[in-house]
């Protein structure tokens, strides 16, 4: 096996190189570039070494590097001329077995593909827990990738040179990412239950069947990872809790939340369980137990699927759980309360009032998510740290004119709704994009009755306004709702804007952020900071005690609440290595 001491004594380059010949496919410069680099903190290290080398290469040196790689099923494949490396990995894929029909599938692909962008189809075919994408999986995933501009795409062909890179680095090192592969199977089994007709679709909705199985099993998962007490508690959230060497001390409180988005991703929230119960097993397989004891909860509810509310889980432990939540009620008319006692919940709200922390009783609150977003992804790197949650305002709005003949009303005789909503909408683009890390989004934009042949006389929409504070959360809202007010005025129409949601930035504790950025260190990676666009449970925690998050990488672009949502098992593991770095520098 390799290791990084043989590569440090590497004399030269070229020496260097050649220990890691078939790392990169027939790109030796990468690695020779790398050598500068040296040394090596630990294996991601090394791999984000590499990886850099790429980005900071030229474009043509970057296409080449795409273009080195073997068409799969292709033509070196029948001929045997692929290197080693491919060879194994399109076998692992059953690549090497099609059918005569998946054959010439993929010859038809890689014709399409190559007339579109001019460079081979590059998947790492082990995928993402590294033992293998199934032949039909591998054409699904061609055929969608097929639709992407050719920057996406030369983009996401780099993205998956570099994960063919890791895997066969750990291979060289003999290197297994164990607990990341754990994680990656939790997530797969706990997908299982899903209220969705298509097994392969998955929706979780508070206290539906599928969601009180997802219950019972991350209850019996906390039990066999060696939680000292696990319990449902009055809204649904899985509550499982390790001792510390002191009961009394005050103890960490970590989780996310097992609900999910209809049509969703396997990982978002649930990362942030598994992760934890993970750390939590190991220390109990190790006999070992911290001064501080773990506390780990599994939201039953944060993404305000079947009522409309958000947050129910976590606001039952800061104390802000609202009463009149109990007599809302879902789609079929059934109440939250109903709902409640059908799942064998007291549905009383001192019960749910029982649930509030104290916060004298712990140390702050941690939370592991995947990004949801794209930055990790283009930057090649695994984790990131969470410097705050962007506080939002949203509004439901409407615009009123005057329907009118869209053939006799000339052009400066119109009061057209839509027109100043679509006016709108740029302001909102042009105002967030002037200040680092505000977004502003017109996500629903209706003309009711609307025909082709009428100038629009109403237009209603949706405004959707964030920012990592307060200030510029409101600096942004008052900047748009001016702008919807002069518009209107001067296309002589009338409007309603009404609020939505109003909530709260939540920056980060500076001493659990420098935490977090430390156990990134430990691993040998960089520290990147950057903030949370969406909402987490962590800014609900935020009301009570300290908080700070740790992002991890996503797959496909970031994409999330999603089925194509996904991670690795490298970076699974770099996240459940970061909280138990940060469990230990707790200790």
């Amino acid at each position: 096996m390799l290791s990084l001491d043989a590569l440090h004594a590497a004399p030269t380059a070229t020496e260097f190189a050649a220990l890691l010949d078939g790392i990169y496919e027939h790109s030796p410069w990468i690695a020779e570039a790398a050598w500068a680099r040296r040394p090596f903190a630990s294996l991601a290290a090394l791999k984000h070494a590499l990886a850099g080398v790429v980005r900071a290469a030229p474009p043509e040196a970057q296409r080449g590097l795409i273009c080195a790689h073997p068409e799969l099923a292709g033509k070196a494949m029948v001929r045997r001329e692929l290197t080693t490396e491919s060879t194994g990995e399109q076998r692992s894929a059953g690549l090497t077995d099609c059918s005569p029909e998946e054959f010439d599938t993929l010859q038809r692909l890689n014709a399409a593909y190559n007339a579109k962008f001019g460079f081979p189809f590059i998947l790492a075919v082990r995928g993402p827990r590294s033992v293998g994408l199934t032949r039909q999986e591998i054409i699904d995933t061609f055929t969608r990738r097929l639709g992407h501009s050719p920057a996406a795409e030369q983009a996401e062909c780099l993205r998956q040179i570099h994960r063919i890179a890791e895997i066969r680095l750990n291979d060289r090192f003999g290197a297994v990412p164990l607990q990341g592969r754990q994680a990656w199977d939790c997530a797969e089994l706990l997908a299982r239950h899903t209220e969705a007709a298509d097994a392969h679709t998955l929706t979780v909705t508070y206290l539906t069947a599928a969601h009180r199985a997802c219950q019972r099993q991350l209850q019996q998962w906390m039990q066999e990872c060696g939680f000292d007490e696990v319990r449902i508690d009055a809204v649904g959230n899985v509550v499982g809790l390790y001792h510390g060497t002191d009961r009394d001390a005050p103890r960490l409180l970590t989780g996310s939340h097992y609900d999910t988005v209809r049509h969703a991703g396997r990982y978002d929230g649930r990362l942030g369980i598994f992760v934890p119960m993970i750390a939590v097993r190991e220390l109990h397989q190790a006999g070992r137990r911290l001064p501080h004891g773990i506390e780990v909860v599994g939201f039953a509810e944060e993404e305000g699927q079947r009522f409309a509310a958000t947050f129910l889980g976590s606001s039952a432990l800061t104390g802000h759980f609202d009463p009149a939540w109990l007599d809302q009620v879902d789609a079929d008319g059934v109440s939250m309360r109903e709902a409640m006692r059908e799942a064998g919940l007291p549905a009383t709200m001192e019960a749910i009032a029982s649930e509030r922390r104290d916060p004298a009783q712990y140390l702050g609150f941690v939370e592991v998510h995947i990004e949801q977003g794209p930055v990790l992804n283009e930057l090649d790197l695994p984790l990131g740290v969470v410097t705050s949650i962007n506080g939002s305002r949203r509004y439901l709005g409407e615009v009123v004119g005057t329907a009118s003949h869209a053939g006799t009303t000339p052009m400066d005789r119109r009061h057209d709704a839509a027109l100043a909503v679509a006016e709108l909408a740029l302001v909102v683009e042009r105002a967030a994009r002037r200040e680092p890390d505000r977004v502003g989004t017109v996500g629903m934009v209706n003309v009711p009755g609307g025909s082709i042949n009428v100038v629009p006389g109403r237009c209603q929409f949706s405004l959707d306004l964030r920012a990592p504070s307060d200030t510029a959360r409101d600096a942004l809202a008052d900047e748009v709702t001016g702008a919807l007010d002069r518009i209107a005025t001067a296309r002589g129409l009338q409007y309603r804007l009404t609020p939505t949601l109003c909530a709260s930035a939540a920056p980060s504790a500076a001493a659990w952020q420098a935490r977090w950025e430390d156990a990134v260190r430990q691993l040998g990676l960089p520290v990147h900071r950057l903030p949370s666009g969406a909402g987490h449970d962590a800014m609900q925690l935020h009301r009570l005690i300290p908080q700070a998050m740790l992002f991890v990488r996503g797959g496909n672009a970031g994409i999330s609440h999603n089925p194509l949502e996904t991670v690795t098992d490298d970076d699974a593991q770099l996240a459940v290595d970061a909280f138990r770095h940060l469990l230990e520098n707790l200790a």
